[in-house]
């Protein structure tokens, strides 16, 4: 993906964060609390929790409720790359329903060609194995720190 294309989706700000982790030592957290004290506006997705960063949180992205769902930019992903197609399927659906989502985020160590091409198909903007929070820094804040 081109830094200009990478550059487009920080400009969303509304992310639901699927594999959230309440553990603050997890890379999911560190990531989800810095985007939010960058101004995002993070929807926590883990079947666990029922709030993480002072916010409720959602069994899954179709359990979120629609006034709600109907804001969401982006979808970043925190789970194992051979669980991503099902999130991918969700994500469809959002854009279908909504027409707002832009993007599917699969954070470092994660990809899922079959869940990109899904995303794809459907005119949402896939980035995969990058670290957002890292990206945010290096296209956004230009600190270049990672």
């Amino acid at each position: 993906m081109r830094e200009e294309e990478i550059k487009s989706i920080f400009a969303r700000k509304t992310i639901a964060v699927v594999g959230l982790s309440k553990d603050p030592e997890k890379h999911s957290h560190r990531v989800a609390s810095y985007l939010k004290s960058q101004g995002y506006k993070i929807i926590p997705v883990n079947p666990t929790a029922d709030e993480i960063l002072g916010e409720k949180c959602y069994k899954g992205l179709l359990e979120i409720p629609e006034d709600i769902q109907k804001t969401i930019e982006i979808v970043d992903i925190f789970r194992p790359s051979e669980e991503v197609q099902p999130i991918a399927e969700q994500a469809v659906e959002l854009k279908k329903k909504h027409k707002r989502l832009r993007a599917v985020w699969m954070q470092l160590g994660i990809s899922n060609d079959k869940a990109a091409e899904t995303a794809k198909k459907a005119g949402i903007e896939v980035v995969m194995d990058m670290c957002m929070m890292r990206e945010h820094r290096r296209f956004v804040v230009g600190d270049g720190q990672s």
